[in-house]
């Protein structure tokens, strides 16, 4: 069943508003009609089965919730991914499998090895491409909330906000790093059961980080993630983590 996302605003009562491109892919590319029925997740914590009910040209829907359901697709943890820019398309096929993996939040960041650099004239239009992967990977695997792709950041700028998470893996092949398993079973008591615990996973460019940018995270007290005994690709690592932390908080 097609599933779309829509903010609490657009639910009054029993019925659902879906304007945009949303609205236009209902009535033009999947040509659906009054009667037929659509996945509505509100962002937040439950999903509802909708009868659509009205069509306004192509530029509003109105659909009736005939059934809700709490959501039971997403992690009990919520994962930010800090990827540093890779060559050509990797991160097209970054974001869309991070999404699938479970990630909430992306922001890609320059580092000194990357040989991508922003341009901030095409930062805008890079950022739309990016949330459009984003919200097709999460309708394709039945994501409960639209994860969020920012626009690119500093180094340092992404490591001050990567350490405001409960746990923040910096992931690098060099030498004195913590096994990633060890990493989380030592985090694991100290998390919060109020709330889902923030996650943070750092990634490198193809060149991995600088002796530099390794000691700046040392000195913000973050431990150093190792990945095992294999060299990952970068396009690899952040599916890697994100499978090993489904595995422990998931499966």
């Amino acid at each position: 069943m097609p599933r779309f996302f829509v903010a609490k605003h657009q639910i009054s009562d029993d019925l659902v508003t879906i304007e945009g491109i949303d609205a236009h892919h209902i009535a033009r590319s999947l040509r659906m009609a009054a009667g037929e029925h659509i996945t509505v997740c509100d962002m937040g914590n439950m999903e509802y089965d909708c009868e659509l009910v009205h069509f306004e040209d192509d530029r509003v829907v109105t659909a009736r919730i005939v059934g809700a359901t709490p959501m039971k697709t997403e992690p009990p943890i919520s994962i930010t991914l800090y990827q540093a820019l890779p060559k050509g398309d990797k991160m097209d096929t970054i974001i869309q499998k991070a999404v699938e993996c479970g990630v909430c939040h992306i922001v890609p960041f320059e580092s000194e090895h990357c040989v991508v650099r922003v341009k901030q004239d095409a930062e805008e239009r890079k950022t739309e491409r990016r949330l459009r992967i984003a919200s097709e990977a999460a309708k394709q695997c039945g994501r409960g909330i639209l994860p969020t792709v920012q626009q690119t950041v500093s180094f340092d700028a992404m490591l001050d906000l990567a350490c405001r998470a409960d746990l923040c893996l910096f992931c690098y092949e060099g030498e004195e790093t913590l096994p990633l398993k060890s990493l989380i079973h030592a985090k694991l008591p100290t998390l919060s059961r109020d709330r889902p615990p923030s996650i943070s996973i750092v990634i490198g460019s193809e060149g991995g980080f600088s002796a530099t940018e390794v000691h700046k995270a040392t000195e913000k007290g973050v431990s150093l993630a190792g990945l095992g005994p294999r060299i990952l690709r970068t396009e690899t690592a952040s599916c890697f983590v994100l499978s090993a932390l489904v595995y422990e908080f998931e499966l």
